[in-house]
């Protein structure tokens, strides 16, 4: 069953975002840029891999799930098909992109789960906080970009409603630029009404 991953660059004090939903404070020099998009080239907007020769060969995902502010980004640009390279699927209950090759949804949770049960490769959770918060439940894997950067407010990680969920830390990266690559994976629960 494929997995949905959440990758995302965080602040140290837990936000993906300003207040008004940029990301600009998150530096984007350093030894852990090369590292990123090696590792991660699926993630890079079409765009940019573009002009930096980066060739997304699918590796960790073939879709990309994102919110209706977070695709915005991209429109406020005139990038209305940032991963043309990926499945796109934009959840929003109100909007629906009129653009060839992505799918809007209003049900994240079905959505998700039966992107699972279709072949592929990973499916990975761009954002923002609020689709991560109503998706926290069928999150298998996180990886957190976590910036050497306090915000002191704006848009959480993870919105939504208290829910204590384990997961357990399988690498964790450091570099000289201060970003530390953290990645958990699922703890998985035993069975509710399993005799014990």
């Amino acid at each position: 069953m494929r997995e949905l991953t959440y990758y995302v660059a965080v602040s140290i004090d837990g936000y993906i975002a300003s207040p008004d939903g940029a990301f600009d404070a998150f530096p984007v020099e350093g030894d852990h840029m090369a590292a990123l998009m090696d590792d991660y080239a699926d993630t890079i907007p079409a765009h940019i891999a573009s002009a930096l020769g980066i060739v997304s060969d699918h590796s960790r995902f073939d879709t990309v799930l994102m919110g209706w502010n977070t695709y915005a980004v991209g429109l406020e640009q005139g990038v209305d098909s940032p991963y043309p390279h990926l499945r796109q699927v934009v959840v929003s209950s109100e909007r629906t992109v009129g653009v060839d090759g992505i799918e809007t949804t209003n049900d994240p949770v079905g959505t998700v789960r039966k992107l699972k049960g279709e072949p592929g490769t990973g499916i990975w959770l761009c954002g923002g906080g609020a689709l991560a918060g109503a998706l926290a439940t069928e999150i298998d894997r996180l990886v957190l970009k976590v910036n050497p950067v306090l915000l002191g407010a704006g848009i959480p990680l993870f919105g939504g409603h208290y829910e204590p969920q384990p997961f357990r830390r399988i690498t964790t990266r450091a570099f000289q630029s201060g970003v530390v690559l953290n990645e958990y994976t699922r703890v998985a629960q035993p069975a509710t009404g399993a005799p014990s």
